[in-house]
């Protein structure tokens, strides 16, 4: 495949890269998270990669979940965050030579705080400032997209599509995590996402992750309706979901076959960039390609 994404056909994601570590192993403990295996376990990430390109993926993001140098301050590691950011970039490049295949790596940038605390995000200004550090470093280090992903305050979301614009233009894309109760598109904060759609007008693509699989066709036809036509749509679900007591709860999702029934309802509700987030492994991304759901060339 080139390296393009287009609106009209499927092209398919990777799936967790956090859990799937842990599975095999890895410590995975906070602050750090997935990151810590780029000082710990290289070799085993690589080998993540590669079985998500193995298995189908057209696409891997890069382990910089937690190379803020915020996020890595926590572990006394704020002044490795271009070091660690670099290197993840490079790992995950390695993995699409070593299979042979022409794959986008994908620059993964997380809230700079916690996932699902909206009010624990700093102020814009802040946002603004060590997103476009975090976006340099990728895009020094040869990434192919931006993937600006699992944003629940609109302010955050703003600042690092803007940030990204002034480094990247023309060259990234934004998932939300939206709110599972009311109606759809409501981002964690309580903003409804039509209120920012119109300042995402540069994105190439607009999506929706880190909420269960099993309720993520409504979001993304909600969206795909927002947005125009040439932008293209990813949804990627977890296995489950986090209860408010912070338990996790498993749902059917966790079955690959099952999983790839859901994908196919994202698809047909409007999204062309499908693959897994918390808990989903190459087993996952392996049945949705054998559910062979692209459009014809």
């Amino acid at each position: 495949m080139s390296k393009s994404i287009s609106n009209s056909h499927l092209l398919l994601l990777d799936g967790a890269t956090g859990t799937e570590l842990d599975r095999r192993g890895v410590y995975v403990g906070l602050p750090l998270w997935s990151a810590g295996a780029m000082d710990t376990a290289p070799e085993v990430l690589k080998e993540v990669h590669l079985a998500y390109l193995n298995a189908g993926a057209d696409a891997v993001t890069t382990n910089t979940f937690r190379t803020h140098e915020r996020s890595l301050a926590k572990a006394g590691l704020g002044d490795r965050a271009e070091e660690l950011t670099k290197k993840a970039v490079v790992i995950a490049q390695a993995a699409c030579a070593e299979a042979g295949k022409q794959a986008l790596v994908l620059g993964g940038v997380a809230p700079l705080e916690d996932c699902y605390r909206p009010d624990l995000t700093p102020d814009p200004e802040t946002c603004y400032k060590e997103h476009s550090q975090m976006i340099q470093y990728l895009v020094d280090g040869g990434v192919d997209l931006i993937w600006i992903e699992t944003m629940c305050a609109a302010h955050e979301t703003l600042a690092a599509a803007q940030a990204a614009q002034n480094i990247a233009p023309g060259r990234w894309g934004v998932c939300f995590c939206f709110t599972s109760q009311g109606a759809p598109g409501v981002l964690l904060d309580g903003t409804p996402v039509e209120q920012i759609i119109p300042e995402l007008d540069k994105a190439t693509v607009l999506g929706i992750n880190c909420m269960s699989a099993t309720i993520l066709a409504d979001q993304v036809s909600h969206l795909r309706h927002l947005v125009p036509d040439e932008v293209a749509i990813a949804a990627y679900g977890n296995v489950g979901y986090a209860n408010p007591d912070g338990s996790w709860v498993i749902t059917d999702a966790v079955e690959p076959a099952q999983f790839a029934v859901y994908a196919r309802q994202w698809h047909d509700a409007g999204a062309n960039l499908i693959g897994g987030c918390c808990g989903t492994t190459p087993e996952t991304i392996q049945a949705i390609k054998k559910a062979n759901f692209r459009n014809p060339d």
